[in-house]
């Protein structure tokens, strides 16, 4: 069974490879710096939030951040998931599915409207579980570098 629990400062030696993966997993490095403030503001829930989940065994075996922002066309705001990894080896049993309601849950909570990701169009495994749980918009995302 998996559990789901908030992300805490002594969660970073757990957190670290998981989030090493992700990061290798969409072919992207950080500075050493940006993933220690990241971390940080996770763990002090700064603007981020974070969750980890765990196997039966209480290993760490993924994740999920997330953050809330206002919008023009929502009094409530949204919830934006801005990272989900679950490890290679648990995949396909349910991890991803309980980040996602974890988020959903805290999305409620706080009133906010929708909760909404990205991924890339060609993550195929991700997209199952996407379609299965909510709705693709269709919409195509741009984004520039400054």
């Amino acid at each position: 069974m998996t559990t789901i629990s908030p992300l805490r400062a002594d969660d970073r030696a757990e957190w670290a490879p998981l989030w090493a993966q992700y990061l290798t997993f969409y072919e992207s490095t950080l500075d050493d710096a940006v993933t220690d403030d990241v971390f940080a503001r996770l763990a002090a829930e700064d603007g981020l939030y974070g969750a980890l989940a765990r196997d039966d065994e209480g290993r760490a075996v993924g994740f999920v951040h997330w953050l809330f922002h206002p919008s023009t066309w929502s009094t409530t705001g949204y919830c934006y998931l801005e990272d989900l990894f679950v490890a290679p080896d648990v995949r396909g049993g349910g991890v991803g599915s309980a980040l996602i309601g974890h988020v959903r849950g805290a999305a409620e909570a706080t009133g906010a409207d929708k909760v909404y990701w990205l991924t890339q169009s060609g993550n195929a495994a991700a997209r199952r579980l996407y379609d299965s749980l909510a709705t693709d918009t269709g919409f195509v995302h741009y984004e520039m570098e400054l």
